[in-house]
């Protein structure tokens, strides 16, 4: 049976206009809502991995241009934001957030955090997949304080794309930091969510 292989970019005729996005809106989050419960994970107290996909980035354009109403101009720097964060069949991709809602704690623990993006890391069996940050920007300031959101990629091999794929398999992700090294196990629905993230 051939699985239809999942969509890697979002081109301007994939985005609805205005008044179609405005009328379907409210079904369309719930779809993403629906997805992203199998797409994420909690590291530690403070962290959430949430694994993107075509569908989240889409959401997040569509609603990018409904609050902002840039228009045709706002497509292109919406697309060229979010198309980077869609998985290309070799990789899974995160966004993480350090969600602190304390904002005087939040500033303690992000300047303790420099560098945090570099530790990040998905373990398959023996097999450890270093995540690499998204080279948009810096992510932490030259003061040692990390951003409270991070992009990070895990780029897989075939053999390590064939065992995350293995029902069952023990799928560990962690973060290597001196002041935040935390793991968690990822729940099998989520293995099976992300691994149809992979061509």
């Amino acid at each position: 049976m051939n699985v239809p292989t999942r969509k890697k970019e979002i081109t301007p005729s994939d985005i609805l206009s205005p008044a179609d996005y405005a009328k379907r809106r409210p079904a369309m989050r719930a779809e993403v809502v629906a997805k992203k419960k199998n797409r994420r994970l909690e590291v530690g107290p403070f962290a959430t991995f949430y694994f993107e996909c075509y569908e989240t980035m889409l959401q997040q354009v569509q609603e990018m241009l409904h609050i902002e109403k840039g228009g045709e101009a706002q497509i292109a720097d919406e697309l060229s934001a979010y198309n980077p964060l869609i998985p290309q069949g070799n990789e899974l991709i995160a966004t993480v957030m350090f969600e602190i809602d304390d904002p005087v704690r939040r500033t303690r623990v992000l300047s303790r955090l420099g560098g945090i993006e570099n530790t990040m890391f998905i373990k398959v069996g023996e097999e450890k997949i270093m995540g690499a940050a998204e080279p948009d920007q810096d992510r932490t300031t030259a003061e040692g304080k990390a951003s409270s959101v991070q992009f990070v990629h895990f780029p897989f091999t075939h053999d390590q794309i064939a065992a995350f794929r293995k029902a069952g398999a023990t799928v560990i992700v962690g973060m290597d930091h001196e002041n935040y090294a935390h793991m968690a196990v990822l729940p099998e629905a989520v293995r099976q969510e992300l691994a149809a993230d992979f061509d």
